[in-house]
C-alpha cells in the first residue's frame, strides 16, 4: 500500500510518500520567519501553507520514484492544530484524493506523535508508554495498540514546550526559545539555581509548568532587576531545563513503571531536547526499561507519522474503517 501523507497543523509544511511503512520521502519546510513576531501567527502560517504547499507535495512525489497515479490512499492531519492551517492542508488533500479517485484517510496530529516511536523502531512491542511533549502538548499514554490507547496523565496549564519558550523571553532568547536554552545549558551548571519541580511528588501522572514559570519570573525580578547577565545564562538555562526534565522523567518512567511495561516513547518537539534524552534514558534503563526517541526529523511535525499511522489503522480496521477513511467519487465526498 503505497500512501502520500500531508501535514500542516502548525507551521511546518510536510508531505511523505510511504511505501508500507517503508518512508520514501519526508519533506519538511519550516516557517522561520515567525521568530521576528516573537511566536507563531496563525494568519501568516496559513498563508504560507498556501504557498508551500504544492511543492512540497510534488517534491514528496518525484524524490520517492512513485508516481502519483501508484498511490492508494491519501492521509492528512485533521487536528489539533491552527484552524486556518490545518484547513490548507486538508482541502488540498481532499482536491488531490477527488482528482485521483483515491481514499482520503483524517490522522490527529498527537495520534501521529504518539506512534513515531514505532516508525523509529518497527520491533518495539505494545503496550508502551508514550509522553508526547511539544509547545502546545505534554500527556502520557499508554498505548495498547494501533487503535486502542488512553491517557493517563496530562499538564494541567501550560505545556512543557510553551514552558521553555516563555522563560526563553523572559531572559531575552529569541522565538523559538527551547532549542536555545538547551544549546546554552550545555556550558551550564545544572545545580546552580534550584527552581521549583511542581507536582513531581504527587501520586498522579500529571504535570503543571505555570507555577515554574512564575517562579523563575519572580527569580529574575528579585535576584537580577537590571536583567540577566550572559555569563549567568548557561547557569540559569541548565538549572531550568533540569527542573523541567527532571518532572518529565520522573512521571513518566513511573507510568512504565505503574503498569508494567518496558519501553517508552518520547515524543513531540521537545523531545529533540539532549538533556530530556539523555535523563529519560539514565533512569528508565535502571528500572530495566528501554527508551525510544526517534530521529530529529520525526520529533517535529511531520507528514512520515501521519501516513505510517494511517497504514497501520488502514490495516487493523479493514472494513470497519468508516470513522476515518473517506471515499472520494468524482462528484462529492461521501462517508464509505
Amino acid at each position: 500500500m503505497k500512501i502520500l501523507a500531508i501535514e500542516s497543523s502548525c507551521d511546518e509544511t510536510s508531505a511523505s510518500v510511504l511505501d508500507g511503512t517503508r518512508v520514501c520521502t519526508n519533506i519538511i519546510a519550516s516557517q522561520y520567519f515567525h521568530a521576528k513576531y516573537g511566536g507563531v501567527i496563525p494568519e501568516l502560517a496559513s498563508r504560507a501553507h498556501l504557498r508551500s504547499v504544492f511543492e512540497i507535495v510534488n517534491r514528496a512525489i518525484e524524490e520517492s520514484d512513485i508516481k502519483m497515479e501508484q498511490i492508494d490512499a491519501i492521509a492528512v492531519t485533521k487536528e489539533p492544530g491552527l484552524i486556518g492551517s490545518l484547513i490548507v492542508g486538508s482541502n488540498f488533500a481532499k482536491g488531490l484524493a477527488l482528482r485521483l479517485g483515491k481514499p482520503i484517510v483524517p490522522i490527529n496530529h498527537i495520534e501521529g506523535h504518539i506512534y513515531s516511536g514505532c516508525l523509529q523502531d518497527e520491533s518495539l512491542n505494545f503496550p508502551f508508554i508514550s509522553l508526547v511533549v511539544s509547545g502546545g502538548n505534554t500527556s502520557i499514554f499508554l498505548v495498547k495498540s494501533y487503535m486502542n490507547y488512553e491517557v493517563i496523565g496530562s499538564t494541567k496549564d501550560d505545556a512543557a514546550g510553551e514552558a521553555f519558550d516563555k522563560i526563553a523571553k523572559l531572559i531575552g532568547l529569541p522565538y523559538p526559545g527551547g532549542p536555545l536554552i538547551d544549546k546554552l545549558a550545555k556550558e551550564g551548571n545544572p545545580n546552580t539555581f534550584n527552581f521549583p519541580r511542581p507536582m513531581i511528588h504527587d501520586d498522579n501522572l500529571d504535570f503543571s509548568f505555570s507555577g515554574l514559570k512564575t517562579s523563575v519570573r519572580y527569580f529574575i525580578h528579585k535576584q537580577f532587576s537590571n536583567g540577566l547577565p550572559e555569563e549567568t545564562k548557561p547557569d540559569f538555562c541548565a538549572s531550568v531545563q533540569e527542573a523541567i526534565c527532571d518532572v518529565l522523567t520522573v512521571k513518566t518512567v513511573k507510568a512504565a513503571l505503574k503498569h508494567k511495561v518496558n519501553n517508552i516513547v518520547v515524543a513531540g518537539g521537545v523531545s529533540a531536547n539532549s538533556r530530556l534524552r539523555t535523563l529519560m534514558s539514565e533512569r528508565a534503563n535502571k528500572k530495566g526499561i528501554n527508551v525510544v526517541v526517534p530521529k530529529m526529523s520525526y520529533c517535529m511535525d511531520n507528514a512520515a507519522m501521519i501516513g505510517f499511522l494511517a497504514y497501520h489503522k488502514l490495516l487493523e480496521s479493514q472494513d470497519s474503517f468508516f470513522d476515518f477513511t473517506y471515499q472520494v467519487s468524482a462528484s462529492s465526498l461521501r462517508a464509505r
